[in-house]
């Protein structure tokens, strides 16, 4: 927890975006499951780099590439801190976690998966992991199997212990399903990971944002997230994991940092991280990164998830309320995202109706089409809040739904 007590009101002066009109009404920004806002603390971070220490980092002696480094240097440091691992050396950066994910598939896959092997992930995951699971048990025999959920959104536990076996190599799960909102029990599917002997990565894009994630606490072996989801820039993302697994892995891609020799005849490669983050580094989203979790750090984090616990309870009281709404994703533990449908129309329709209203949400599949097909819809509307949200939102997003209604039916 940092030092300052939590306050919406301060916490949302510090985000530019917010303090605009949107089709002549204030703005409520409810789509922060997909992309939060920036801190002005963010915006000039990359600005100052972009604007005096623009240049690339490690080789290079002068002044500019001196600062860049360092910047980018202490970025890794700062995710670190977050993370709560045990060295930066443990930080790989990516273009987020889809990225992530896939290096992971990619890499761990051809190292330790052969045929008859097993990958197991869950029925609420994004389709990022999924696909890459499935490209990497199809070239290598490996056989992936699912976790089925309830028609609540919550992980049949039972079905867990049946599915998760002998011949499990891989665990991958999504801490909190960005379609539903379920926070998943992840120290007991890990527990379940270590009993046979499996690996575990745990998909914490959405996570990251709205719950401190520590990995000495977690006992995963690897951990994900997105930097445009907890207040960050596009275009990063950060694979954490346990060195001796990172170790086990082949590079993912080759060239600039990830070498140690290179001949004609053979390379050799960098330790991890290096030998993951081939090419010239996104050096300023890695700095911008780094001040959005150093603000992060210095929130009221316990403050700020039960500021968020608050919204989700009072938006989803007010919508449930209202005739013809119907929430998709009722778990008991839930975070941040309420998804929802409304009878007679499309969640396409539904957004945009709202949007008139200067309401943001989300609609479609979310990435996650075998969650739709369970609950037998082809999409969602979802509403999704962040710590910066506040009742008189939600309230507002509640009287425009209640008004799009009256243009739907």
């Amino acid at each position: 927890m940092g030092d300052h007590a939590f306050n919406v009101d301060a916490v949302r002066a510090q985000f530019p975006a917010l303090h605009q009109d949107v089709n002549g009404t204030p703005l409520v920004y409810l789509d922060n499951a997909a992309s939060s806002q920036v801190p002005q603390c963010v915006i000039d971070a990359l600005v100052q780099h972009y604007a005096e220490d623009r240049s690339n980092v490690h080789r290079a002696v002068h002044t500019l590439s001196q600062r860049a480094t360092a910047g980018f240097d202490a970025g890794r440091e700062q995710v670190a801190r977050f993370l709560g691992a045990s060295s930066a050396e443990e930080i790989v950066f990516t273009r987020g976690t889809t990225e992530a994910i896939n290096l992971v598939a990619d890499a761990w896959g051809r190292a330790h998966l052969k045929a008859g092997d097993e990958v197991v992930i869950t029925a609420m995951e994004h389709h990022a992991n999924i696909v890459p699971w499935q490209m990497v048990c199809e070239r290598t025999g490996a056989v992936l199997r699912v976790i089925r959920m309830d028609d609540r959104g919550v992980l049949d536990m039972e079905h867990a212990r049946s599915v998760i076996g002998p011949r499990t190599r891989m665990v991958s799960f999504v801490h909190i399903s960005n379609a539903l909102g379920t926070i998943n029990p992840a120290h007991e599917l890990i527990g379940l990971a270590r009993s046979v002997g499996a690996t575990v990565l745990v998909d914490g894009a959405q996570s990251a944002a709205h719950m401190p994630v520590n990995m000495q606490e977690l006992g995963a072996d690897l951990f994900v997230f997105s930097g445009h989801k907890v207040f960050g820039p596009n275009g990063i993302g950060v694979l954490w994991g346990r060195p001796e697994v990172l170790q086990s892995m082949p590079p993912y891609q080759g060239g600039g940092d990830m070498i140690r020799t290179v001949s004609f005849e053979k390379s050799t490669f960098q330790d991890a991280p290096y030998r993951f983050e081939a090419g010239t580094p996104n050096v300023a989203d890695v700095i911008g990164l780094g001040a959005a979790l150093d603000w992060v750090l210095n929130l009221d984090r316990a403050g700020a998830l039960a500021h968020e616990t608050d919204l989700l309870a009072y938006a989803t009281a007010l919508v449930s309320e209202i005739p013809g709404v119907k929430v998709i994703g009722t778990a008991p533990d839930k975070a941040s995202v309420l998804s929802f449908v409304v009878d007679g129309a499309h969640p396409s329709d539904v957004g945009t109706l709202l949007d008139r209203y200067g309401v943001a949400v989300r609609t479609g599949h979310h990435c996650a089409q075998p969650i739709m097909d369970q609950f037998g819809v082809p999409a969602t509307a979802r509403a999704s809040f962040a710590l910066y949200n506040t009742r008189a939102e939600v309230e507002a997003f509640a009287e425009a739904l209640r008004k799009t209604l009256t243009f739907l039916v």
